[in-house]
């Protein structure tokens, strides 16, 4: 269920951070890069923990 959870976040964070970059401020498009990488890790995050709890079954 944790690995759900890792990958909505990830959703939310990647699309955040799409919707920043947009901005016509050169700060709060760093800020949009940022919380986009973040939403990519947390997608990489999800994707180890399905792996090993599969692992363990």
């Amino acid at each position: 269920m944790s690995e759900l959870l890792d990958r909505l976040k990830g959703n939310v964070n990647e699309a955040a951070g799409k919707a920043k970059r947009n901005s016509d401020d050169p700060e709060t498009r760093a800020e949009g890069a940022a919380q986009e990488i973040k939403g990519k890790a947390q997608q990489v995050k999800a994707s180890l923990k399905a792996e090993l709890s599969s692992d363990t079954k």
